[in-house]
């Protein structure tokens, strides 16, 4: 989730702008039932991991909670020496062709949630085919932009938009000139 002015998050690395309600969540649950692998970076691992496996969020949010639990995922991290979330393996080395080879086994879709740097990385080697953001209705100012400044363009075709009553829309996007190669 962006802000109109292009932020994940603010200058303080704060999320409290993202406008999450039932609605949010139907498409939540929708998005996790579609998603057999989740991908992070460390950062966003250690702050999904530091709630999901909760009581809070098993009673605040049961169906989310059970979802990203049991779903397997992957933490890419130089620094993490090992993950406690449940299903979760380190990938330290290799991280394009260990994400190629991920890609082409059978199953449903990979979902890299938050984890800009390794989402603008992964999209500059051309490892994702789908990029869907939601823009939250507030301008912020400043802050972290989504993409960091990148050595080279690319070009997205839209998919489909999607508004929601919360004021948030949903973009999808397809990468067109998605280049081939298993760096970094």
């Amino acid at each position: 989730m962006i802000t109109i002015d292009g932020f994940f998050e603010g200058p303080n690395k704060e999320i409290d702008r993202h406008n999450v309600d039932a609605e949010f969540n139907e498409y939540a649950i929708d998005q996790l039932d579609r998603t057999g692998l989740l991908v992070f970076g460390r950062v966003a691992y250690e702050l999904m991991a530091s709630y999901w496996p909760t009581e809070l969020a098993k009673t605040d949010d049961p169906m989310v909670a059970r979802m990203m639990n049991e779903i397997p995922k992957i933490v890419v991290s130089n620094s993490l020496a090992e993950a406690s979330w449940s299903n979760t393996r380190v990938i330290r080395e290799n991280i394009g062709d260990e994400i190629l080879k991920l890609k082409q086994e059978p199953g449903k879709d990979i979902g890299i949630f938050g984890s800009s740097r390794l989402a603008a990385t992964l999209l500059e080697i051309g490892l994702i085919d789908e990029v869907r953001m939601f823009i939250a209705p507030v301008v912020l100012g400043k802050g972290n932009p989504l993409f960091p400044a990148r050595s080279g363009r690319i070009d997205f075709k839209l998919l489909r938009t999607e508004k929601f009553r919360s004021g948030n829309v949903l973009l999808c996007y397809q990468p067109v000139n998605k280049p081939h190669s298993s760096t970094p």
